[in-house]
């Protein structure tokens, strides 16, 4: 049911839009004993959740016992990130999720509808994995909170994907990221109905209808200044508020380019970007838009490893970012990667598949190490005295000698494709 909408491509939400909106909702639903909010961590932080997890605090008081961020593989979040985030929250109320220890299998979605909605790419069970705390905490209401914007695994971020994959466990989170880069990421990016949103969609209706789920998202794109702004608010418990922040977000996420890019620069800010299993966002979004033998330039002053997690670091170091027929041979042939499909995933997405050049300008990671994964290196201090994110503007910007560049602030933000190469799959 869907419980409150408001947004459009031209519209600038207000705290008090945000205030109203959840409010408005939770009266529908009426009074909640115990409440369990899952919001995303810092990696999202322009996805206004904070803000948003602040206000349901303040609405739900002692209520509200538990606020488990999505972390997925990532990184705990860090005691200063927490309170950069959400605010006046005490830090008691948090958990961490392990996505290796802390997990039930609610069910399996059959192998057989697997193979179906890939396509016959892969063929196997996916166990619908999440945080034991869903199931064992005695909510009355699960809050789960977060930003619906173009997504490289599942085509669009969050939804059920912030349950599954935000609280999944380690066979859930490497099955779903291989179904989504065996099926081919440019075949998804920026659409709401793909195989791996079919097989969380199967996961909801089947084995979650139990859990008090509802959903509260939010759409955020640039204003006329360039300023990331919220442009919209949904809130439901079922697949309808999804679809509608889908629609808002490619009105406002998704860049369409007449001609392909020769040059692209993008910055990772330090303080969201720490390694390339996030940092590749800038190659995620970015590929569809540059052209053959063109480069990528990334800026990342606060790089300082491959993986976040230690095993996926490993195997990151080990095979090196390759293209997609020498990456499902290494897995063919090599038992870790088979055992850590999620790694697989992102080897793939982060290639080029040799078709362009990628540039890393690491600020904590050495030159060999950048060049053993298989990128070119660039000296940071270097590069930023070159394209100064001081003086860029998003998108096109001539420099002083003449070179034509494409800049991007922020890659998490949005999704950038050629016409031509926007296209394939449903």
């Amino acid at each position: 049911m869907l419980l409150y909408k408001k947004g459009s491509a031209d519209e600038t939400l207000s705290p008090e839009d945000f205030h109203f909106a959840l409010t408005e909702a939770m009266e529908k639903i009426g009074p909640r004993n115990k409440v369990l909010i899952i919001p995303p961590d810092i990696t999202r932080y322009h996805s206004y959740a904070g803000q948003i997890t602040e206000m349901a605090w303040e609405y739900f008081g002692d209520k509200l016992t538990d606020i488990l961020p999505a972390l997925g593989t990532h990184t705990p979040m860090s005691k200063s990130e927490r309170e950069k985030m959400f605010g006046k929250i005490p830090g008691t109320l948090f958990r961490t999720h392990d996505w290796r220890k802390d997990i039930l299998t609610l069910g399996e979605v059959p192998s057989s509808f697997v193979k179906s909605v890939s396509e016959g790419k892969v063929d196997y069970t996916w166990p619908a994995q999440v945080n034991r705390l869903l199931v064992e905490g005695g909510y009355d209401l699960i809050l789960s909170i977060g930003q619906v914007v173009p997504h490289e695994v599942s085509g669009m971020a969050n939804y059920n994907k912030n349950i599954f994959v935000g609280t999944g466990g380690v066979e859930g989170i490497n099955k779903s990221h291989f179904l989504g880069a065996a099926y081919g990421m440019e075949r998804m990016m920026g659409r709401a109905v793909t195989p791996v949103r079919k097989v969380l969609n199967y996961a909801s209706e089947h084995f979650a209808a139990h859990l008090p789920i509802v959903y509260v998202l939010t759409v955020v794109g640039r204003n006329e200044h360039g300023k990331l702004v919220p442009r919209g608010i949904f809130i439901g418990d079922d697949e309808a508020c999804f679809i509608l922040a889908a629609e808002l977000s490619l009105e406002v996420n998704f860049e369409m380019l007449e001609t392909p890019l020769k040059k692209v620069v993008v910055y990772l800010d330090p303080e969201e970007f720490r390694s390339t299993w996030l940092g590749n966002k800038s190659i995620y979004r970015t590929r569809m838009a540059i052209a053959d033998q063109g480069e990528l330039v990334v800026l990342a002053p606060g790089l300082k490893e491959f993986g976040e997690d230690r095993e996926i670091d490993r195997l990151i170091r080990k095979y090196g970012y390759r293209t997609t027929p020498e990456i499902l041979k290494f897995v063919a042939e090599n038992d870790d990667l088979q055992q850590n499909l999620s790694a697989a995933a992102h080897l793939i997405h982060g290639s080029s598949e040799n078709r362009f050049r990628i540039t890393y300008c690491p600020g904590n990671i050495t030159r060999e190490e950048i060049e053993s994964v298989n990128y070119r290196y660039g000296a940071l201090e270097k590069m930023m005295k070159r394209y100064n994110p001081e003086k860029l503007r998003d998108g096109f910007n001539t420099l002083p000698d003449g070179e034509e560049i494409f800049y991007i602030s922020n890659p998490a933000v949005g999704l950038w494709a050629w016409k031509e190469k926007f296209g394939g799959g449903d």
